[in-house]
């Protein structure tokens, strides 16, 4: 059985737990109060017999069954669907895990399809049924403490993001080369994470504009004012964890490509000293090399002088390519 929890308000107090769709539906015909239907991955035919019964839309139940879908509103005649994706952070693997969540508000009920195990439901059922006062207020207010749920769910995702983005930058000078790895890895949390978050800012500000068609009168509305702070501030976090990022990802391959560049240098260092050593001896070795060839007509091998000055020029050419290269600081 999908359902997690079901539920008759009358004046925001429970007055009935159904554990069957069809008593659930006989609860709400003879009780004067809405119901909220909570149900976890349900399949087609349950989810064809609460359209069939609460007149969803086929289209919502189209969005429902498929899953994978992005944050949104949207308006059905007397219904409405919001899709919402919590989010929880993995430390462990530095990643995201998104869940998802559909809502359907009607006019006296409204029913949740989970297709994760967050948000937690029943923690925001036993929250509102603490409060009767905002219970009263009808399923909007049901609506506002499941995206408050999930918006406040964001925060501690926002933290563990800090304090991986922290790391990096702590680590950037460390001249460890797998942390564009990292960078890369976690740019793509930040992306899928305001991907998931920045439809809300929008949302929530098109419940405010629309208070009236959509049932929220004055209390509510300034509830939902407060989460909306609450999602820009979560959005514009977001944003920056990404600016911060690709920021970090340009330092890196600026610091990659100047020790690459240093070590060409010193590359270049070791050549020109090699090079200079090597002219340097290769000098007095062609003198001797032509001195010792011993043909029977070169005068020098019969020149009584020949000798001296033999090493004499090996010696005066090896001093002056050492002068020149080092005067060039090539050694």
């Amino acid at each position: 059985m999908a359902i997690v929890d079901s539920a008759i308000y009358r004046d925001g107090r429970r007055v009935a737990s159904p554990t069957t769709l069809d008593e659930t539906f006989a609860q709400l015909r003879a009780h004067d109060g809405i119901a909220w239907i909570g149900l976890y991955r349900p399949d087609e035919r349950e989810l064809r017999a609460l359209a069939l019964e609460l007149d969803l839309h086929e289209l919502v139940v189209e969005d429902a069954l498929s899953g994978h879908q992005r944050a949104k509103l949207e308006r059905y005649d007397e219904g409405t669907f919001v899709v919402l994706r919590p989010a929880r952070y993995l430390d462990a693997t530095e990643e995201v895990e998104f869940g998802e969540v559909h809502v359907f508000v009607g006019p006296r009920s409204v029913v949740t399809v989970r297709h994760a195990e967050s948000p937690d439901l029943s923690r925001v059922r036993r929250r509102l049924e603490t409060h009767p006062e905002l219970l009263a207020l009808g399923a909007m207010a049901i609506l506002y403490a499941i995206v408050d749920e999930v918006v406040d769910a964001y925060q501690p995702v926002i933290n563990g993001l800090q304090v991986d983005i922290d790391e990096i930058e702590n680590q950037l000078f460390d001249g460890n080369t797998d942390i564009s790895r990292r960078i890369f890895g976690l740019s793509r949390e930040v992306i899928d994470f305001q991907r998931a978050v920045e439809p809300l800012t929008p949302m929530l500000e098109r419940l405010q504009a629309e208070a009236a068609s959509f049932g929220i009168d004055a209390e509510l509305s300034r509830s939902i004012r407060d989460v909306h702070d609450h999602a820009l501030r979560v959005t514009e976090r977001a944003s920056a964890f990404r600016a911060i990022l690709e920021n970090a990802l340009i330092v890196h391959s600026t610091i990659v490509t100047q020790q690459q560049n240093e070590l060409g240098l010193q590359q270049n260092e070791q050549v020109k000293k090699v090079s200079g050593w090597a002219a340097i001896l290769f000098a007095p070795t062609l003198v001797g090399g032509i001195y010792g060839m011993n043909f029977d007509h070169m005068p020098e091998l019969h020149w009584g002088l020949g000798y001296p000055i033999a090493l004499g020029l090996m010696l005066a050419s090896s001093i002056t390519l050492y002068t020149v290269f080092k005067t060039k600081g090539w050694l």
